[in-house]
């Protein structure tokens, strides 16, 4: 979105600052720095903001005007078959949730992981029903991300919900963490868990909609905090995270266990797929890169390099 003002409105950067919680279609709800929540929309026919975006707006009638976006300081992008589209923007942690069960998807888990290293958000990955009998073959799966220096948070929402809150809510104090999770993961116990009047704050963004229906469906932002200092963003399902803005040579510096060999490598330029000398390679050999992350790395090589051929 542009900064320059149409000829007779006051330049961006003398208007009052707003926070977008809440994105339907074309039109956003921010929240003033008072914290009333009104309905906005962006000057043209694309509306460019998403969840978590600090904006520069006015008041047009009962509505707002946003003339600008500010900086972000990070961008997440979901993506279909064919294109990317930014969804939440500003994020400090990232909170990735997985179950003992039902079994996740590592390839989704990668994903997110990959998205958090390029964006340099923070992430942390949230095991829960621990209680569960499955609980010792999941921590075996996230072993291999533990030793690449991922923290593996340990939960049981349901069965232990004041320990969930007591070892979390300091985590996220202070911060903007996304939570993601696939269906049957117990997200939104957690959610329920840790926002207080979590409808309530739904109720307010649809309300602000003027839609009358809950917007469970879209990104949706929650205080933590009466302060407003701490927030929470849900979003529905488990994203598959937007990674075609990604040049396939970089892949590998975003998948810690690969980028741990490089220096081992004989070529600069090195794919780490078939080249000898390859440090890569020979930690694959020797079992120090699992089987199942190489799969991942050669599955989206392949998706990296049909994306850039189509455009």
């Amino acid at each position: 979105m542009s900064a320059r003002s149409p000829r007779g409105a006051p330049p961006p950067s003398t208007l009052a600052l707003a926070r977008v919680v809440g994105v339907h279609g074309r039109h956003s709800v921010i929240e003033t720095a008072d914290g009333r929540r009104l309905l906005a929309h962006g000057r043209g026919k694309k509306s460019e903001t998403v969840v978590g975006d600090h904006v520069r707006w006015q008041v047009s009638g009962d509505e707002g005007v946003i003339e600008s976006v500010e900086p972000r300081t990070s961008l997440l992008k979901r993506q279909d078959e064919w294109r990317s589209k930014n969804f939440a923007a500003n994020i400090d942690l990232l909170l990735v949730m997985v179950a003992t069960d039902p079994p996740y998807s590592e390839s989704q888990l990668a994903r997110a992981l990959i998205a958090a290293e390029d964006g340099h958000i923070d992430v942390k990955i949230v095991l829960n029903k621990i209680d569960l009998p499955e609980a010792a073959a999941a921590r075996e799966r996230l072993a291999p991300y533990r030793r690449m220096g991922y923290d593996v948070l340990e939960v049981a929402v349901k069965a232990d919900p004041a320990g969930t809150a007591g070892l979390l809510q300091p985590l996220l104090a202070g911060k903007t963490t996304l939570v993601l999770g696939p269906s049957g993961m117990g997200k939104s116990t957690l959610v329920n868990l840790l926002v207080p009047h979590a409808d309530a704050q739904v109720g307010e963004i649809s309300k602000a909609l003027k839609s009358g229906k809950h917007t469970t469906t879209t990104t949706t932002w929650y205080w933590l905090d009466d302060a407003r200092h701490s927030a929470l963003i849900d979003s529905p399902g488990f994203q598959e995270f937007g990674i075609h803005h990604i040049e396939s040579p970089r892949l590998a510096s975003l998948m810690r266990d690969y980028a741990t060999y490089f220096g081992d490598c004989r070529f600069a330029n090195c794919t780490h797929r078939h080249e000898p000398s390859c440090g890569v390679r020979a930690a694959i050999a020797r079992g120090d890169i699992s089987p199942t992350r190489e799969r991942i790395y050669e599955e989206l090589m392949g998706e990296l390099e049909r994306a850039a051929s189509r455009h």
